[in-house]
């Protein structure tokens, strides 16, 4: 979200960051507002239906959560976002979010591989030190900027109104309402534990308690997804001997991904959430994407966001997730695949080949997510199972479904991200 807005400043990646991040954050709140409102002007995915714009976000949500056709000012005032100039306001709406790709904000699971790095904990600190005290030096202009925008938008309450506004009584912890919305989608939970500092005490202490369904099969089919895809990789080139490739499989996988995660978003729900916190990870993600001032402001230059974000970590006594470099290649692609999935791109038994189809650019970028999954889990989705009397079936032996969604208050569960975190790998 805030990449595709920084594309549209000069000299992008090294002047996008750092003239967006000299934005008044009152008119980066208001251009949210204006993100929302253009979603429904999106073109259709080609082959869909023509009138669905988000096949995961209907356009009666959209409508019933957005300003009036004609706010006044007491709702919204144009965020009056310059590309020319990051300290102009010009009266008039933001740029345009369709001139910035993607058209789409991410899918809630590239929040939550972001978050997984251990990023906003850190950044917290960060924060925290740089308004109470002087122990992490001398700031430039642009950092300083950085920092009142980063609390103002992420550690305070939005403004009135603002549609990326999901703090309130009844939810008063930000940490455990992002928790909350990553359990009910993924059945997964962050690897680090809430600090101690910031634990929501009461009874908002148990926020699994009321959360009814959760998509407890999202990660066992969501491997088994990936492990069919390398199947079809391996295969491609086979012109001799079995093939276990089965796109059939892989479509129903999909499906069964596709109903799971449309499952939890019935009536609306999570749609405001994951556009909230989609923004918030794409803000950090995108200050440690290039040496941008602040990085360079605490001496953390490096040649990846993983290790900046290492550096940085070390200035304030912290240390990221064990494999937040794969965790932060995995989010974008993830996002992509699982929007596809949500949208019925592979439901069929010819589209689910594409996955997989030798010099595509998604069979490529499939390989890569792959790679990083594995990685940062700890998962071997690329063994086959082995035996010594026979070789185990490519396929389980019963279709995939959306499986059962056990209320979590009456079950109990492994914590999986322990395995995203590196823990096992």
């Amino acid at each position: 979200m805030f990449f595709s807005l920084a594309t549209l400043y000069p000299v992008f990646p090294v002047g996008g960051p750092r003239s967006l991040f000299r934005v008044h954050p009152t008119q980066l709140s208001y251009w949210l507002d204006e993100v929302w409102a253009t979603a429904r002007r999106t073109p259709p995915i080609p082959g869909r239906d023509p009138n669905s714009v988000f096949s995961f976000l209907d356009d009666t949500v959209l409508d019933a959560l957005d300003l009036p056709t004609q706010p006044s000012s007491l709702f919204l005032q144009p965020s009056g976002l310059s590309t020319d100039d990051p300290l102009e306001w010009t009266g008039e709406p933001g740029p345009d979010p369709l001139n910035c790709p993607p058209r789409l904000w991410h899918h809630l699971a590239y929040a939550y591989l972001i978050e997984s790095t251990g990023i906003v904990e850190i950044f917290t600190e960060v924060v925290r030190r740089l308004v109470t005290g002087e122990t992490l030096g001398t700031l430039k202009p642009e950092s300083i900027a950085w920092v009142r925008a980063t609390e103002q938008l992420f550690f305070r309450e939005p403004p009135p109104f603002a549609i990326h506004g999901v703090l309130s009584t009844v939810r008063p912890s930000d940490r455990t309402n992002r928790r909350n919305a990553y359990w009910r989608m993924f059945g997964m939970d962050l690897a680090h534990p809430v600090p101690p500092t910031w634990a929501q005490p009461g009874p908002f202490a148990d926020w699994k308690a009321h959360t009814g369904p959760v998509n407890e099969d999202f990660r066992p089919k969501w491997t088994e997804f990936l492990r069919q895809v390398w199947l079809g990789v391996e295969n491609e080139r086979n012109n001799s001997g079995p093939n276990t490739a089965d796109p059939s499989f892989i479509a129903l996988l999909a499906v069964a991904l596709r109903d799971m995660l449309r499952n939890r978003r019935r009536g609306g729900a999570l749609a405001r959430e994951e556009f909230a916190y989609v923004a918030m990870a794409s803000w950090f993600h995108l200050t440690v994407s290039d040496d941008t001032q602040l990085v360079q402001d605490l001496q953390a230059q490096a040649s990846s966001p993983g290790d900046r974000l290492a550096s940085i970590a070390q200035r304030v006594g912290m240390s990221p997730a064990l494999r937040a470099r794969e965790l932060f290649d995995l989010a974008e692609p993830m996002s992509t695949v699982l929007r596809g999935i949500e949208a019925g791109l592979f439901d069929t038994p010819a589209s689910a080949e594409t996955l997989f189809r030798t010099g595509t650019k998604l069979a490529t970028d499939m390989v890569n997510l792959i790679n990083n999954w594995q990685s940062a889990t700890g998962e071997r989705v690329k063994e086959r199972p082995t035996g010594t009397v026979a070789v185990a079936g490519a396929q389980p032996l019963r279709v995939p479904v959306p499986g059962n969604t056990t209320p979590s208050a009456v079950r109990t569960a492994e914590a999986v991200p322990a395995t995203v975190n590196g823990n096992r790998g």
